[in-house]
């Protein structure tokens, strides 16, 4: 019988932060069994982790929502890593995964907490057609007046592809009302995991929130990859002068607040995500 762990990633409370499925030893499942684990777990994402042969820190992973495959997940990436860390001793970790390879460094917070911070595949951003925004705006049930014009609808890249709105009040990001069918349509069409919905409450510190309807969960609350690429968006329109660290607050409007702490630097094209994790009880 499959062993599956369930941690909660940017949180140090198992009822805060983002849920997510483990299974360490995945090696003998298929694609349809993982996707069976990950729909009866219910989870916004199960990592399936497979030890690759030669090097006790390196494994291939893929990820499955409780409806498809992602190429790549950062919560379920930062409570795997945790998971390894508690059972192995903290150290660097590596992840092959359909996105690229995942570097993840695991070691204890100054709380002595565990942590993990992964370093993401080279980012990138490409805009939103006019035709898809408007779209996606009508799905959202957002008006082109409720977004920041500061913060340019794009879409980012971080191993998988996430818009990025910005809401110009953090009302406006509070009252997510969205068409489920209309904005699952519309991101299957386009290949896009999630929808980084963000409001900017100072320079360095957002609120972010992320519908998730491709997946089959209307949100996730709290989203490692989404960040990852939000964090390359504002690199790439130079709207944050690197290195900075940034601060982002996601889960509070469900009930399970998490913090992601995204770290961009100068001299790279990859983004640091960091966060905690913490078992789940059975």
């Amino acid at each position: 019988m499959t062993e599956v762990l369930r941690y909660s990633a940017f949180a140090t409370d198992p009822d805060a932060g983002n849920p997510a499925g483990i299974v360490l030893d995945a090696e003998a499942l298929t694609a349809d069994e993982m996707l069976a684990i990950a729909a009866e777990v219910g989870y916004s994402e199960t990592a399936f982790l497979s030890p690759l042969p030669g090097d006790d820190r390196r494994y291939a992973v893929r990820y499955f929502s409780p409806q498809v495959e992602v190429p790549f997940c950062g919560h379920a990436t930062i409570a795997s890593a945790v998971a390894v860390a508690e059972r192995f001793g903290p150290g660097t970790l590596h992840f092959e995964t359909k996105a690229g390879l995942i570097v993840i460094e695991t070691s204890l917070d100054g709380d002595g907490q565990p942590t993990a911070t992964l370093t993401s595949v080279p980012t990138s951003v490409s805009p939103i057609a006019g035709a898809d925004l408007d779209a996606l705006l009508d799905a959202l049930g957002w008006a082109p007046d409720d977004l920041d014009p500061a913060l340019p609808p794009m879409v980012g890249y971080a191993g998988a592809f996430h818009p990025v709105l910005a809401a110009g009040t953090r009302e406006r990001l509070a009252a997510l009302d969205y068409d489920f069918d209309a904005l699952r349509d519309l991101m299957l069409s386009r290949d896009w995991t999630t929808i980084a919905l963000v409001w900017r409450e100072s320079a360095t510190t957002f609120h972010v929130r992320n519908p998730f309807p491709v997946g089959g969960v209307v949100e996730d609350p709290a989203t490692g990859a989404a960040a990852a690429a939000f964090g390359g968006y504002l690199r790439s329109l130079e709207l944050v002068d690197p290195p900075v660290t940034l601060t982002l607050h996601q889960g509070e409007d469900l009930g399970r607040p998490g913090l992601l702490t995204v770290g961009i630097p100068a001299d790279a094209d990859t983004v640091r995500v960091t966060g905690n994790a913490v078992a789940m009880p059975a």
